[in-house]
């Protein structure tokens, strides 16, 4: 297809979140990161460290008050890198899709 048509199937938005990404088999090792664009199959996120393309990752994204009008969400997720891009100040843009994800109490990812 070389009509430059969009091929995703579901809609990103573009949400700048708070997140917090810990590497498959990586105990206790956590980055914090910064979400760009956000569908329920997929994320783009800005993170420092080394990503591959195919390992497993595990990410909550907090969802702040202002945006769910109650309080803080965290939701849980497990994905698998599918992008690398190298950008400035060491940090590099991750494209993942999210095999599953859960909504978690806020009390229960803190720590």
């Amino acid at each position: 297809m070389g009509d430059g048509a969009e091929r995703r199937e579901a809609r990103r938005f573009t949400m700048t979140l708070p997140m917090r990404v810990f590497r498959r088999g990586a105990k206790g090792h956590e980055l914090d990161a910064q979400t760009r664009d956000v569908s329920y199959r997929g994320l783009y996120f800005l993170a420092e460290g080394n990503f591959e393309i195919g390992s497993e990752i595990e990410f909550v994204i907090t969802l702040p008050q202002q945006v769910t009008q109650s309080g803080d969400v965290n939701i849980r997720c497990l994905g698998e890198v599918v992008r690398v891009e190298p950008r400035e100040n060491g940090r590099a843009g991750i494209a993942a899709k999210i095999a599953r994800y859960e909504f978690v109490p806020a009390a229960a990812t803190a720590a």
